[in-house]
């Protein structure tokens, strides 16, 4: 059975949790990219992030096909932005719709909403089995290492 990690990292938190769980798992990994680069430093940073989110952008993604079909488990990662998903995750659920796989979901974050979060992302998925998620706050800036340990351990844990 062949897993893929899939994510969108701004600021390397997702990016680090993702290559942890893919070196575990010895799964493909894919990031997201979009063909035009959100901020990544002040106010416009959170404004248009959230913005996105708000409205539900779907971001030309430089990532082309990406082939699903192929993969029976799949894990997704995310920063939470304005408590849903990034807009590159969005384009990427909108793009490739997928069934009946075995999904995980790990998410990055500055704080609360991770649950809304995790709902907003199981709605958009659909129908599909729902094996585990986890959230890390900021794990590059508290606490990398620890962060390391749980992913290994969370990756492990996982019923693929």
């Amino acid at each position: 059975m062949k897993t893929l990690v899939v994510f969108y990292s701004l600021e390397g938190n997702s990016e680090f949790v993702a290559g942890i769980i893919a070196k575990k798992l010895q799964a493909d990994i894919v990031k997201l990219e979009t063909v035009k680069p959100f901020q990544t430093e002040g106010f416009g940073k959170f404004f248009k992030g959230g913005m996105s989110v708000v409205f539900k952008s779907k971001p030309k993604l430089k990532n082309q096909n990406v082939n699903v079909s192929q993969y029976d488990n799949i894990i997704i990662g995310t920063p939470v932005w304005a408590s849903g998903y990034s807009a590159p995750v969005n384009s990427f659920i909108n793009q490739y719709k997928f069934t009946g796989k075995k999904v995980a979901l790990f998410l990055t974050s500055g704080g609360p909403d991770v649950e809304k979060c995790f709902a907003k992302l199981k709605k958009a998925l659909g129908e599909n089995d729902y094996v585990g998620q986890i959230d890390f706050i900021e794990p590059l800036k508290k606490g990398k290492d620890e962060a390391a340990r749980t992913t290994e351990k969370w990756a492990e844990g996982l019923k693929f």
